[in-house]
């Protein structure tokens, strides 16, 4: 009896231990960097968002929090990331939504906030000098 129990337990550890590979968007190399001038002067204002083509998995989603500070995600979808649903900027710009699903996600933290999204974006670190924004992972 104590045999069938470790053994049920091992099988469903491991069953819940491990998503499958299609579950997260890939890691890919970013090294993003670009003068804040006009072609980024929506990001000159809190909650300012841009899609910035050619980078990490599906392009950047640049944006500019309350606080001031800049936060980049990756337009790649994390909900079945493996379709490679590019994400929308919502108007006004709090939050992106996956045109594929219908999941919706905040732009200050990532965070899901409609079903059937249950993971957060895939963040890149995101930071200024004063003149130019830099994206990096």
């Amino acid at each position: 009896m104590v045999k069938k129990l470790g053994i049920i337990t091992l099988l469903l550890l491991s069953c819940l231990g491990c998503g499958k590979a299609g579950d997260y968007v890939p890691n890919v190399s970013v090294n993003f960097v670009m003068p804040i001038d006009p072609k980024l002067s929506v990001l000159h204002h809190n909650f300012g968002a841009i899609y910035i083509k050619g980078y990490g998995v599906a392009g950047l989603i640049l944006y500019r929090r309350a606080d001031g500070t800049y936060a980049a995600y990756d337009a790649c979808s994390a909900y079945l990331p493996q379709n490679k649903c590019i994400l929308a900027i919502d108007n006004p710009s709090y939050t992106v939504t996956d045109p594929c699903s219908g999941s919706k996600w905040s732009l200050e933290d990532g965070t899901p906030v409609k079903a059937p999204a249950i993971k957060s974006l895939k963040e890149y670190q995101a930071y200024t000098d004063g003149y130019n924004i830099f994206v990096q992972n």
